[in-house]
């Protein structure tokens, strides 16, 4: 099938980029395809085409509402007929989705942008039912795995709700997406049959400088922007103080720079948004709150003077310099004192999501800190071999241009994977590197490490060089990283074949970040969002009373104790951002969140607190898969111990997992179950104790029940109670 003419008539291109060609055919053939392509690669075209193609309507699938009306208008450009796409979602009113449905109806719409959760309305549902859908795309897929651990309802239901409206192939796309990401995708989606296209995350224009964060980053940002004028650019920072400050001092010195951030309200947003499309402005200064569905092609550079939490962000916020493949220069400034306060944020985490906070921060760390070609570094993280001598934009980075000194560490990269293979290969690199430098913790001394004969083998060398040593070796593929328990390192084939027969190692020294030139940023540690803020768990503990009593439900069922430390932590302003904060959840924020929300802007207004911005961890959907797995089989009615047994899990375990569902708001019905354990009046009694108790500790009801129920069966009422009374 002639693909050209279809591409020359809609979109006036002569010929395809990378992939396009292969995935806009598995489209058209009717196959589940999955597609990841890196920013910048044409993604939205590939549905785009077959949509424009085939007869009947595209759904696309998009969590973004910005991006949608940005992809519609850019529709409607290649077409005379403005119903070609239209979005579907809350801001529109009764005449324009009449409108809306009238187009899809006599073949006018190919294409029809969804928000998810409009995607569940029933009226939706049943009309599009009785229309001609030629398939479903769902753009920015990593969502339904990223955004698990909040559990939107309407990202698992997805593969049910496309089922309920007609049996059409499924398309996602992706920017990025580590294998766990991609397997978590698939399986949710249940199209683990889909063609798979992975295009090179290899970006050869841009190139890659780290620089060490001087108390001077101002004066070099402005240095840097200057020998640029009348460029585009963009400079991401994590808080919203920061962003306001140095596009101040941009302004101040005669550059044309904008701020945007969450906090400007969405006109200003807009408008400044429109400015740097538009060139009425030169520069953006910008909280990750942007950049989502920019699709400027001259953007000349992005400098974050803030290093990002994640090496995924950090790739898709670099990728939006050079779209037309002209040139892109990617600045970062890095300082560990930064990634500190980033581990600061996360302290209130639940582990599981704390560690995978900490394994994706450390990728961070690597990058900054590493002097092998970065572009290497960074696309061996995407899963990627790239070749420095001769590959695609070999040169473009400071550590090539500025070759740092190697020595020779063949002795040592033995030790190091001999130490890997004595240790039964269940370590990840913190403790590995404890075990050579001779550090003792609490899991070493547990397995008895400390008292074998390899312990302490390297302690000669510091960890730092042992850790920089791990990170070379990673990357040469002598080890790897789990991905089921991420982080914990395995050696690999190559790895033992080089055991048996060592041969040269040239290992680069890695740049020494001192902390002389280091800044700390801010020294009063409330307002960097350090430590809690005691005032405001005071107020917010009144407020929790006072709605508690409102509702007739005890203070905890409102919010836990640690919710309120979180609050303090990072003064939520909004509803959105209150169900980000630890154990709160969309349902909860909902239900209870108005008051709080209020009391918080007023205290950040009176007080003139620096709010931390942005400072989310996601998750990269590794629990995800365990607690969509103990929701549906809840819903499905199975007894919690076959759920536990089929994950390899104790009732302790599963019990565990799903008071973190429960406290995070969403609802979990395991009354079923109960009566296995408790017969009815027995669950009234305990009922009644949560309903009157101060607090839900499960050690204050066992004292006052003294010894009438075990653990096990109090906190399964403590879950029933939540989720009747707080969900």
């Amino acid at each position: 099938m002639d693909l050209h003419s279809p591409l020359k008539k809609f979109f006036g291109f002569n010929k395809f980029k990378g992939l396009q060609e292969q995935v806009v055919k598995s489209i058209v053939d009717g196959n589940n395809t999955f597609v990841i392509m890196p920013t910048g690669g044409g993604k939205s075209l590939c549905y785009q085409l077959p949509a424009l193609m085939q007869e009947g309507t595209a759904i696309v699938v998009s969590p973004l509402i910005a991006l949608m009306k940005n992809q519609v208008d850019a529709i409607r450009g290649i077409s005379e007929n403005n119903g070609v796409a239209h979005v579907l979602n809350s801001s529109l009113n009764k005449t324009e989705i009449t409108q809306v449905k009238h187009d899809i109806s006599t073949g006018i719409t190919k294409l029809l942008y969804v928000a998810p959760e409009s995607l569940v309305k029933e009226e939706y549902v049943a009309f599009l039912k009785t229309q001609k859908i030629s398939f479903v795309a769902i753009d920015e897929a990593h969502c339904i795995s990223e955004w698990g651990h909040d559990f939107r309802p309407e990202y698992r239901n997805l593969k049910h709700i496309i089922k309920a409206i007609d049996d059409v192939p499924v398309i996602c796309l992706t920017a990025t997406a580590t294998e766990k990401v991609q397997e978590d995708i698939l399986k949710t989606l249940g199209i683990t049959d889909a063609n798979r296209f992975k295009a090179s995350f290899n970006r050869a224009n841009l190139f890659y400088e780290v620089r060490p964060k001087t108390k001077d980053v101002e004066k070099d940002i402005i240095r840097f922007v200057k020998q640029r004028v009348g460029k585009s650019g963009i400079i991401y920072c994590l808080s919203r103080k920061k962003v306001e400050e140095i596009s101040q001092v941009l302004q101040v010195n005669g550059l044309n720079a904008v701020p945007y951030h969450a906090g400007l309200d969405a006109k200003t947003r807009v408008k400044h948004q429109d400015m740097f499309l538009m060139e009425n402005c030169d520069i953006v200064v910008a909280t990750i709150a942007f950049g989502m569905g920019i699709d400027k092609p001259d953007v000349r550079f992005v400098i974050h003077h803030d290093i990002p939490k994640s090496l995924e962000s950090y790739y898709q916020e670099t990728g939006r310099a050079g779209r037309d493949d002209g040139e892109g220069y990617c600045l970062a400034f890095y300082a560990y004192k930064d990634i500190e306060k980033l581990e600061k944020f996360m302290a209130s985490k639940p582990v599981a999501e704390q560690e995978i906070g900490h394994a994706l921060l450390q990728e961070v760390v690597g990058y900054a800190e590493t002097s092998m070609n970065r572009r290497k570094y960074l696309l061996h993280y995407f899963g990627e071999d790239f070749d420095e001598i001769n590959g695609d934009g070999a040169d473009m980075d400071d550590n090539s241009r500025n070759p740092k000194k190697k020595h020779e560490a063949k002795e040592d990269v033995v030790k190091l994977l001999t130490t890997i293979k004595a240790t039964l290969q269940k370590y990840k690199s913190k403790e590995v590197v404890n075990t050579i430098v001779g550090k003792e913790n609490a899991l070493l001394t547990s397995h008895k490490t400390h008292l074998q004969p390899f312990f302490g083998a390297g302690k000669e060398k510091s960890a730092g060089y042992w850790m920089a040593l791990i990170r070379q070796v990673l990357v040469v593929n002598y080890i790897k990283k789990e991905i089921e328990q991420y982080g914990v390192i395995k050696l690999t084939k190559k790895g033992a074949a080089y055991m048996e027969n060592p041969t040269s190692f040239l290992m680069t020294e890695d740049h020494v970040y001192s902390e002389e030139n280091d800044n700390t940023i801010i020294t009063n540690a409330k307002s960097a969002g350090g430590a809690t803020d005691e005032n405001l768990v005071k107020l917010l503990k009144d407020l929790r009373k006072k709605v508690a009593t409102k509702q007739g439900v005890p203070p905890f069922a409102v919010f836990q104790d640690p919710s309120l430390d979180d609050m303090a932590l990072k003064y939520p302003i909004s509803l959105e951002e209150l169900a980000t904060v630890h154990g709160v959840g969309e349902g909860k924020a909902k239900k209870f969140g108005k008051d709080f929300v209020k009391l918080i802007t007023g205290y950040v207004n009176e007080n003139d607190v620096l709010r931390p911005d942005d400072l989310i961890v996601k998750s990269t959907g590794t629990n995800s898969g365990l607690k969509l797995f103990v929701i549906q089989n809840t819903d499905k009615k199975l007894p919690l111990e076959d759920i536990a047994k089929s994950k390899g899990l104790e009732l302790q375990e599963l019990i565990k997992e799903m008071e973190a569902i429960i406290f995070s708001g969403t609802k979990l019905d395991i009354n079923y179950a109960l009566d296995d354990f408790l017969d009815e009046d027995q669950q009234e009694e305990i009922h009644e104790y949560f309903m009157e108790a101060e607090t839900d500790s499960i050690q204050e009801a066992l004292d006052e029940f003294d010894g009438d129920y075990d653990e096990e069966e109090l906190r399964l009422m403590r879950i029933k109670f939540i989720n009747e009374v707080a969900n």
